[in-house]
């Protein structure tokens, strides 16, 4: 696969501290589009400064929004595959070389297992995807994608998945999944998906919507 073709989708929200250093770490890998998500900090423009493709959202749309306005661009780019990673540099940018290799291999889908989940709501979704399709990590935010997978389904996400409801969408299409551990870095500031009842609620309204599809 063209590593040209490959693009990394970075969802932004007030990241100025750690994007420039993340988009520049990561594009040696493969191109880089990020998703700024209504920042009212200088994320965009350090992120361009940096070597990303950029688009912008007037207003915060939630981290499926950004994802599913990166993969439109991605497609609309021509790009074959996708790999999503956080901007906050909790996701070491060199990870990508594996999860390029695991496309080149064959994979339809790469995902990302994190050493630790730090809610109960994560395990309890992992318990559930562990059981059902042998995934052991759904909510962790590296993942990767042949951008086929994207057009069949015509969208990312449609009911706040959380980020999961194209990995599952595969797994039940009978897609080849590979998954790649690796250890968390450790973010400076507060995580960006909320307090913990209000995120906890998030993932299990996620985990119910996404049991109903099954």
């Amino acid at each position: 696969m063209d590593r040209s073709r490959i693009a990394l989708v970075m969802p932004a929200l007030n990241e100025a501290v750690t994007i420039a250093d993340v988009v520049g770490a990561a594009a040696r890998h493969a191109s880089v589009v990020v998703v700024d998500d209504g920042s009212t900090d200088a994320t965009a423009a350090l992120a361009r400064g940096a070597g990303a493709i950029v688009v912008s959202h007037r207003v915060n749309r939630g981290y499926d929004g950004a994802l599913n306005t990166g993969f439109a661009e991605a497609a609309s780019r021509g790009f074959e595959a996708v790999i999503t990673l956080d901007a906050d540099g909790q996701h070491d940018p060199s990870l990508v070389a594996r999860f390029i290799a695991a496309l080149e291999g064959g994979a339809d889908v790469v995902l990302g297992v994190r050493d630790e989940r730090p809610r109960i709501a994560e395990h309890i979704f992992a318990l559930y995807t562990r059981l059902r399709f042998g995934i052991s990590d759904p909510l962790c935010g590296l993942k990767g994608y042949r951008i086929a997978l994207y057009r069949a389904q015509g969208h990312f996400d449609s009911y706040g998945s959380v980020g999961t409801e194209l990995m599952l969408f595969a797994a039940r299409r009978g897609a080849r999944i590979e998954q790649v551990p690796f250890r968390v870095g450790r973010r400076t500031d507060a995580p960006r998906f909320g307090r913990l009842l209000s995120a906890n609620l998030r993932i299990l309204r996620a985990m119910i919507l996404s049991w109903r599809r099954a």
